[in-house]
């Protein structure tokens, strides 16, 4: 048994949906949240930007932590590797892509599936490559999503204006024929019921919430290092804090959250 707390990190606080199914499936785990709302979006940033973001907070939590999740696509996108190599000796570094690149390679062989995402994740080639090396036959048609997440942070998932632009990016051509969607931004699940009524249920619309958690609590029983009792309570860290962001927090973690201030 490891008793201490589980790090995740995130952009900003859409990560908080990870979060939400972490503390579902491991009750008994404390978390360690780390959101970098005073550099959010990282959808729109270099590479090398978010790669030095991802290090710092990374430093933060490996001295805490048992294990370091990243909840954010486009952290994962650009700087896993470099964060596997700077604190992979001291603390497992997990994230959210390889549960659902391992996902719908089991479940949708052959198959064209579409992507919406920020910039840096689409323009990555991380999904692409992952799932072409699994060898699948899996046509991947992807489209960055740049409005959505600054859309669902200010609150806009319901009503005309969030529908409208919704529907303007899922009937781009790109993402015409596909048999899956993949929510390759952890803001999505959110808004995941408008783009299921969209489809009308005619394609799968698939999150990495609980893949991500479920891969979590496989590495965890693996290594031996599950909790089995709550040994703190939870930490909800943001390196920016203001009221609209503490407010955001009941969207995405279904529930108050007491957010707490410290530069990254």
């Amino acid at each position: 048994m490891n008793t201490r707390p589980i790090g995740i990190f995130d952009s900003g606080i859409g990560g908080l949906t990870v979060a939400r199914a972490v503390k579902d499936l491991l009750p008994q785990e404390t978390i360690v949240y780390f959101g970098d709302t005073a550099h959010l979006p990282y959808g729109d940033k270099s590479t090398a930007t978010i790669q030095a973001y991802a290090l710092r907070i990374c430093d933060f939590l490996q001295k805490r932590c048992k294990v370091i999740l990243i909840a954010c696509n486009s952290a994962a996108a650009a700087a896993y590797d470099v964060v596997c190599a700077h604190v992979g000796q001291q603390v497992a570094v997990l994230n959210v892509i390889d549960p659902m690149v391992d996902y719908m390679g089991s479940q949708f062989q052959g198959q064209p599936i579409g992507l919406i995402g920020t910039q840096q994740t689409v323009q990555s080639g991380i999904y692409p490559q992952k799932l072409q090396a699994l060898g699948q036959g899996i046509q991947l048609q992807a489209l960055a999503t740049p409005l959505l997440a600054p859309m669902i942070e200010a609150g806009f998932t319901q009503g005309v204006i969030s529908q409208e632009i919704i529907h303007n990016y899922l009937q781009n051509p790109i993402l015409q024929q596909i048999k899956a969607l993949i929510l390759g931004c952890t803001h999505y699940p959110v808004i995941r019921a408008q783009l299921q009524a969209f489809y009308q249920d005619q394609v799968a619309v698939v999150e990495a919430t609980t893949l991500a958690a479920k891969a979590l609590q496989e590495f965890l029983t693996r290594h031996q290092l599950l909790s089995n009792r709550a040994q703190a309570a939870d930490h909800f860290i943001v390196s920016d804090l203001t009221p609209a962001f503490e407010a955001a927090t009941r969207i995405f973690f279904n529930q108050p959250v007491h957010l707490e201030q410290l530069p990254a």
